[in-house]
């Protein structure tokens, strides 16, 4: 057992920190002899036994490994941080100094292609809080736009692609869309005073499972000061109509990743509301013959721009 039920805590051995932090237990002993990460209170001669202390010490280093910082780095940032880490609970993001390799802070955005190896190494060892921080840090210096189509995007597809070509990953998935949401939320809930007096309507098609870029354009709209209220995925028709007439939006963007749920007339139909908003339909889900009145747009950014738009008019 790693645990005592009595007494002091004999602490966990090298094999069992290893499967924790996913690495090999050869690895965890090299980190230990070249750069100091063993356990604190090791005797000679005695087993090596990792206190929870020593165990959030080594959860920092493999953090800081994933967001693009390189080992030895690591390890000197979170040797030199020891008086303010809280070894019994989750530590927080350690500051970098700048005079490690990816510059100032790990708050701060790293160049674009450490980024996207940072992040899709966190993403593949369900570190949700290195793809936060990454996250994070690029929406704060690029924004949403910028971080959707060069960071998010891309592994997306990256990770769907694996998982329809081998069958594994779907966990992966499913933990970063949530870090994905978590920071895409954070920026739609920092609006305060919108500029628009109606709201813009987003919902995904019926049957649309796939509405992730849904958050991407709230979260780019309310970089621009833009209020929308978000009905999410498989909106059945019916449900937007009434959400339509009684909300009265200024603009309904409606959502198709898929051809099977990109159906002309379920927009058309949406036509038929008077006062009519303007409609916006986004994705490749839709075919290229759309109703009369239908604005098409091809990605994240036109549609913001269009969006924008409309609402200033």
């Amino acid at each position: 057992m790693e645990n005592s039920a009595s007494g002091q805590d004999p602490g966990l051995t090298v094999a069992a920190v290893a499967r924790r932090l996913g690495i090999a237990p050869a690895t965890l002993r090299t980190w230990d002899r070249r750069y100091g990460l063993g356990p604190a209170q090791h005797q000679v001669r005695a087993h090596r036994r990792y206190s929870a202390a020593d165990l959030a010490r080594l959860d920092q280093v493999r953090r800081l490994i994933n967001t693009g910082v390189t080992l030895g780095d690591a390890a000197r940032v979170v040797l030199a941080a020891e008086p303010d880490l809280q070894r019994e609970s989750s530590p927080g993001p350690i500051r970098v100094p700048a005079n490690i390799a990816t510059g100032p802070e790990i708050n701060q955005l790293l160049p674009s292609r450490t980024a996207a190896r940072g992040l899709a190494r966190a993403a593949d060892s369900l570190d949700s809080v290195a793809c936060r921080e990454i996250i994070t840090a690029s929406l704060e210096r690029r924004g949403v736009v910028w971080t959707w189509d060069a960071l998010i995007a891309p592994l997306l597809v990256g990770i769907g692609d694996r998982w329809h070509s081998t069958g594994r990953g779907i966990e992966v998935e499913h933990a970063f869309t949530q870090a994905i949401e978590f920071c895409l939320g954070s920026v739609s809930g920092q609006l305060r005073t919108p500029i628009n007096v109606r709201p813009v309507l987003l919902a995904a098609a019926p049957e649309e499972l796939h509405a992730l870029t849904l958050n991407a354009l709230a979260g780019a709209l309310a970089e621009r000061q833009i209020e929308v209220l978000m009905l999410g995925q498989r909106v059945p028709s019916d449900t937007l109509m009434a959400a339509v007439q009684r909300l009265g939006p200024v603009v309904v963007f409606v959502w198709s990743q898929a051809a099977a749920t990109g159906n002309p007339a379920y927009l058309a139909d949406l036509r038929k509301i008077r006062p009519a908003p303007a409609l916006v339909a986004g994705g490749p889900g839709w075919s290229e013959s759309m109703p009369a009145g239908v604005i098409r747009v091809r990605d994240l950014a036109e549609a913001v721009s269009k969006i924008a738009r409309i609402v200033a008019e």
